[in-house]
This record gives structure tokens, sequence and C-alpha cells, in this order.
């Protein structure tokens, strides 16, 4: 069995059989209906603190791991999607959890998808909200606002740009979580403005994209370069259903993305939101968890 270490209050840290350390949180009901939540890019395990009070009404337990190179998991250089099912699996049987839930958010969406690909057995259920599709890979694609193209279109010309770009990420963003969010917020969509000035949600961004860079920058510039190739699973291949909710008004990652992703999965479950910016999911979430695990009618 797997070591497992107590972290800060609220956080564990996993001692996986290969020697790396996978950090993790927990929050809603300790004994409730597991469900997993993968944060987006950049991001960490903090980001699920914003449905503590949503879970334990629910009864849900939530436990949000970090991905490689973010928070306190280490980084993993050769990691991809089809790799990161099997650091779940390893998490749920450290918990004595044999059946649960994923979900993923933004840049975690391509994971909960490849746990629908490779855990189907295991899982009651699979949410994608916000979630980057395939299609991210193409600069020419619909998919991708215009600011997207051009960050990604610099970064694939210019990787001696890229090193030093992430050299002043490593440095700046500890620093100044604050001060990069408000620069962000003047860039964000009236939806997402409206719930990012919510003084919890930016005081919990804030903490999230500090804590993705707690061991610098590796862990986010290894994620660009797997979200803008192909997949290393096919979608096609997923055989259980998957529930997508995506904003019509996301200028982070266009709704274009996840027409794409709904029609390559199967069976697929698609929620398109009017009016809904790329965070939405901070007032979807009561919904995806009512779908994930529907409450005892009568």
């Amino acid at each position: 069995m797997p070591a497992m270490e107590q972290g800060e209050v609220g956080d564990g840290i996993l001692r996986l059989r290969d020697g790396r350390t996978l950090g993790f949180a927990e929050y809603g009901t300790p004994d409730g209906k597991p469900l997993f939540f993968f944060h987006g890019t950049p991001g960490s395990r903090t980001l699920a603190r914003l449905f503590d009070e949503l879970a334990r009404r629910r009864g849900v337990r939530l436990i949000a791991p970090d991905r490689p190179g973010f928070g306190r998991s280490d980084f993993h250089p050769t990691r991809t999607f089809a790799d990161w099912p099997d650091d779940v699996a390893e998490l749920a049987d450290a918990l004595h959890i044999e059946r649960f839930a994923v979900a993923g958010f933004s840049g975690g969406g391509p994971y909960a998808a490849a746990c629908a690909w490779k855990l189907q057995s295991r899982l009651t259920g699979v949410a994608i909200i916000s979630g980057v599709g395939t299609e991210l890979l193409r600069a020419e694609s619909g998919a991708l606002s215009r600011v997207s193209r051009a960050l990604i279109s610099v970064a694939r010309r210019f990787k001696p740009l890229g090193r030093l770009t992430k050299r002043v990420v490593t440095y700046a963003v500890p620093r100044m979580p604050d001060r990069i969010l408000v620069g962000f917020l003047g860039r964000m969509p009236k939806p997402d403005r409206e719930i990012l000035e919510r003084p919890e949600v930016e005081a919990t961004l804030a903490e999230d994209l500090r804590e993705a860079f707690r061991a610098g920058a590796d862990g986010a510039a290894h994620e660009l370069e797997l979200l803008t190739s192909p997949w290393d699973f096919d979608p096609a291949e997923v055989s259980m259903p998957v529930y997508l909710w995506h904003g019509e008004a996301d200028e982070s990652v266009l709704a274009e993305s996840g027409r794409m992703l709904a029609a390559q999965i199967p069976d697929c479950r698609p929620v398109f939101i009017e009016h809904a910016g790329h965070f939405a999911i901070v007032d979807l979430m009561d919904e995806v968890t009512e779908t994930l695990f529907p409450s005892d009618r009568a």
C-alpha cells in the first residue's frame, strides 16, 4: 500500500509506488459519495475549496488532487493524459475508495475524459465543465480565442522566449497573484467578471494561482504542451456517459471546443449555457453534483 503523509490542514500527500509525491485535498463530507475533482491549467487542489459547503450539503466527499508539477505533486517530465488515471486509481486505493465519480474543469477536462476511457469499471459518473477539447492543438481552430491562438503560436515558434517566460512566471506569480488576477479580470467577459469579483472566489483563485506555481512553472509549461498536442487516447473509445457543460460566452475556451469534444465522445450529454462564461462552474457545481449523484425521489 502506498505511503500516506499529512500535509497542511485539509491536505494529504501520497507517496506513489514510483516514488513521486501526489498532493491532494479533501472537502465536503468525509464519508460521503466520492467525487475526484481535476483543477484547471494552471491550478491546484485549492480551487475545490470553493465547493466545500456545497459538497457538505450534498453529502459528497470531494477529493482534489494536484496534477504532476502543480501544488504538492512532483513534476513528471514525460507524463501524458493517459498516465493520469493510474495516479487517480492509486490515490483511490490508498483512500479505500472502490468506485467514484470524476469532474474536470477547463484544462482538467481531458483528464476526466482519460479516466472515462481507462477507468470505466470504477467510475460512477463523469463531468467536464468548460473543458479543453482535442482541437486546441490547431491554432487556427475555432475552439480558441484570438489571445489563446497568439500565445500558443509564440510558445511554439520561440522556445527561448518560452524558457524566459517560465523564469518570469516562476518568480512573479507566487509573489503577486492578486495583482495578476486584477489584470486578468479586466480582460474577462461580463459573466466571468461578475463571478470573479465575489470576495470568496477572488481569494480562492489567488491562492490557487500561488499554489499552482509552488514548485515553479515546469508543470504549467509541460501541460500547455500536452494541451496543444494530439491526445494519447481516443475520446471516441469512451464507452460510458459523459456529462458536459460549457458557457456560450466563454472567451478562454470557446464553446466550439465543447461542441467538438461532445461530437467525439459517443455518449456525451452536453449542456450549453447562454450568457455563461469560463468560470460558470462556480454556479454550476450544484447542478453537476446533482447530475452525478441524483437525489432520491419518491
